[in-house]
C-alpha cells in the first residue's frame, strides 16, 4: 500500500495578508502527491482536447462491440481504425441525460455542457466544457480554442450561455492560423482592439449605474451581461499580447474551400488536416468540431437517399444498410486523422473524443450515446461497459477537465469522476 505523506497545495495558492495578495510560483507540493518527477517536468508535451460531434448520430450495433474488454470484435465502424486499436477506447453506456428539448436535435446544443432540456421556455445554456479549459488555460497558446465546423453552428458555449460563432470555412481559419497581416494591417487590427476596449469600459460604466435601479430580474440579465463583457474583454487583452508577435510558418498550401455543400466527408477531412497543424504549432490546445449532416444526398458512392432521412430508418434494413455506408465513411475519415494525429506525435497527449449526441437517432433518444475515446495518454485498446452508478455522460468531462490540468471536480450535473483507466 502507498500512503501519500507529502502535502499538496492547488497550483492556484495564494499568499494574503495585510490586504495583499501574492500569488506563489509552480512548487513540488502542488505536484500530486502520486505524480512522479517525470510526470511534472515542464519538458513534458502540454495536453490537448478535442471533441468532434456527428449531430445525426451513429447506428450504435453497428459501432459498440458484443464482448467488453480487450478482446473484442471489430465491428463496421471501428474496421477501419484496426491499426490503431491500442490508441483508443470505445465506451457505451453513457448517457446524455434530460435532454428532452424543443425537437429531437437540440441535444446537440448540450452535447459539451449538460444543461438541462435545451430550447424549452426558460432554458439558458452553460459552459462548454472546451471554454472551461479555454478559460484556464488558453493564455498559453495565440488561440485559446478553435472552433470549427462543417456548417455555420459550433458545439461551444461561453460562461455567459452565449453560442460562440464556428468557423466553417478551412481557408478563413487557415489564414487566421498561420498568415501575418501586414505592418499596416497588424497597427489597425491593434487599434481596434484597443477601441473595443474603450467601449467596453464606457458600456459596462454606464450599466453599472443601473443595477441598483432595476428589478430583481433585471438585474440578473444585467449580471450575464457583465459576464459576457468580461469574457470579452479578456479576449480582446489576450488578442492584443499576440496580434504582435509571427504567427508560425509552415510547409503546408492552404486549402481551398469545398464549394459543393454535399461533400460532407471531404469537409471533415479538410477541417482535421487543419486540427492537426494547429495542434503541431501550438497555436491552440482545446478545438471543437461540430460535423453537421444534411437533409440532402451526401457525396459518397453507394449512397442514394436523403442522410437525414436515413437516420430515421425506422429499423429498415434497407435504409440501415445505406446509412452504414455514410457513417463508415465518418470512420475511415476518423482513422485517417487519428493517423495523423499519431505520426506528428500528438495523439498521446491529446485527448480526442469522438460520437454523437444522439443514441438512437431513429428515435432521438439521447441514451446509451456513442463515444470513441483515442489518445490523451489513457489505457486503451478496449471496449468499455460503463455501469449504471456511472452512466452520466459529464462525469467523463470532469476526467477530461482534470487532464488538462483544471481543477474541477464537478461539470454540468456530474455525479462524479469517469477514471478511464480504472473502468
Amino acid at each position: 500500500m502507498n500512503i501519500a505523506t507529502k502535502r499538496h497545495l492547488e497550483r492556484r495558492a495564494f499568499l494574503r495578508g495585510a490586504g495583499t495578495v501574492l500569488s506563489l510560483p509552480f512548487l513540488e507540493a502542488m505536484v500530486p502527491a502520486f505524480a512522479t518527477r517525470a510526470q511534472a517536468a515542464v519538458g513534458q508535451p502540454p495536453p490537448r482536447f478535442l471533441a468532434m460531434c456527428a449531430t445525426l448520430g451513429f447506428h450504435t450495433p453497428f459501432l459498440f462491440p458484443q464482448e467488453t474488454g480487450a478482446d473484442y470484435t471489430l465491428t463496421p465502424y471501428l474496421e477501419p481504425l484496426k491499426d490503431l486499436k491500442g490508441d483508443f477506447s470505445v465506451i457505451s453506456g453513457l448517457q446524455h441525460m434530460e435532454q428532452n428539448g424543443a425537437n429531437g436535435h437540440t441535444s446537440e446544443m448540450t452535447w459539451l455542457t449538460s444543461a438541462k432540456h435545451p430550447g424549452l421556455a426558460g432554458f439558458k445554456n452553460t459552459i462548454s466544457i472546451d471554454q472551461l479549459i479555454a478559460e484556464q488555460i488558453g493564455a498559453q497558446t495565440r488561440f485559446p480554442s478553435l472552433i470549427l465546423g462543417t456548417g455555420s453552428d459550433s458545439l461551444s458555449w461561453s460562461a455567459s450561455g452565449v453560442p460562440l460563432p464556428a468557423e466553417s470555412s478551412p481557408s478563413k481559419a487557415f489564414q487566421q492560423l498561420f498568415v501575418d497581416g501586414t505592418p499596416a494591417e497588424i497597427a489597425a487590427q491593434v487599434r481596434g482592439l484597443k477601441r473595443g476596449r474603450s467601449i467596453l469600459d464606457t458600456v459596462t460604466g454606464q450599466a453599472k449605474k443601473l443595477h441598483g435601479e432595476l428589478g430583481k430580474r433585471d438585474q440578473e440579465k444585467l449580471d450575464e451581461y457583465f459576464s459576457a463583457v468580461r469574457d470579452l474583454e479578456g479576449r480582446l487583452v489576450q488578442n492584443e499580447e499576440w496580434v504582435q508577435k509571427p504567427k508560425p510558418k509552415i510547409d503546408a498550401k492552404p486549402p481551398t474551400d469545398i464549394q459543393s455543400r454535399t461533400d460532407a466527408i471531404g469537409k471533415m477531412m479538410l477541417m482535421q488536416d487543419l486540427i492537426v497543424l494547429a495542434l503541431q504549432t501550438d497555436s491552440t490546445r482545446t478545438v471543437t468540431l461540430r460535423l453537421s449532416g444534411m437533409n440532402a444526398v451526401p457525396e459518397i458512392e453507394g449512397v442514394k437517399n436523403d442522410w437525414h432521412n436515413l437516420s430515421h430508418h425506422g429499423q429498415d434494413p434497407a435504409k440501415i444498410e445505406e446509412l452504414k455506408v455514410i457513417e463508415k465513411a465518418e470512420f475511415t475519415a476518423f482513422a485517417s486523422f487519428l493517423t495523423k494525429l499519431k505520426t506528428a506525435a500528438l495523439l498521446d497527449s491529446t485527448s480526442v473524443i469522438f460520437g454523437s449526441n444522439l443514441g438512437n437517432a431513429s428515435a432521438h433518444n439521447t441514451a446509451n450515446i456513442p463515444l470513441v475515446l483515442a489518445g490523451g495518454g489513457f489505457k486503451h485498446g478496449r471496449h468499455i461497459a460503463i455501469d449504471k452508478e456511472k452512466h452520466v455522460f459529464s462525469n467523463l468531462f470532469v476526467s477530461l477537465a482534470q487532464r488538462m490540468g483544471v481543477e474541477a471536480n464537478k461539470f454540468g450535473f456530474s455525479t462524479g469522476v469517469l477514471d478511464i483507466n480504472q473502468a
